[in-house]
């Protein structure tokens, strides 16, 4: 199951914020899935396959991912979260087998949900504010310019791209790729 993470609702659509849901899209996109409507969530499916929106904000990923683990019986390990990251250049991406929230309250809603960290991830670079031009909150919800729409464009690219190697390879192999490629 892969799951990007943003928040419902079109006001948020164009934001840092959704660069998660921006690379399901991507994905389901490529690999001609149609959404539908689920239980706090959207889902596209092929075969065993599921990427998934959670529609209940950000900050409570948790509730929409976690049942639906358990629902279709799927382990941690097959899980991978796409989420925005502020302490990443803008641009960059960087698969992981596993790790802390990092202060991503999203994932913290994840972790908290499965009581377990093990599970793969991929930000995607978003950059801080220059000091002093607005808070990491106002931030991350900003609509995005033009500019960093195609630098932050190019790495939901990127990202859709590491997944599949991920999915193909294996996560040692698509980290290796994706990690150190700017």
């Amino acid at each position: 199951m892969i799951v990007g993470l943003g928040n419902p609702g079109s006001q948020y659509e164009l934001t840092r914020h959704n660069l998660g849901f921006w690379a399901v899209d991507e994905l389901a996109r490529r690999w001609n899935l149609r959404w539908r409507k689920g239980e706090k969530a959207l889902l596209a499916q092929d075969k065993g396959l599921y990427l998934l929106k959670p529609l209940t904000y950000m900050n409570n990923s948790g509730q929409a991912v976690e049942p639906f683990l358990r629902k279709e019986g799927i382990s941690q390990e097959c899980l991978l979260v796409i989420y925005d990251d502020l302490d990443l250049p803008a641009g960059r991406i960087r698969l992981r087998p596993r790790g802390s929230s990092g202060g991503h309250r999203g994932l913290a809603s994840i972790i908290n949900f499965l009581g377990s960290e093990e599970f793969p991830r991929l930000r995607i670079g978003i950059g801080r504010p220059a000091p002093g031009l607005m808070s990491s909150a106002d931030w991350v919800l900003a609509p995005i310019d033009k500019e960093d729409a195609v630098l932050l464009g190019a790495a939901v690219r990127r990202a859709a791209d590491a997944v599949e190697a991920w999915l193909r390879y294996g996560m040692e192999k698509a980290m290796s790729e994706y990690n150190t490629r700017a």
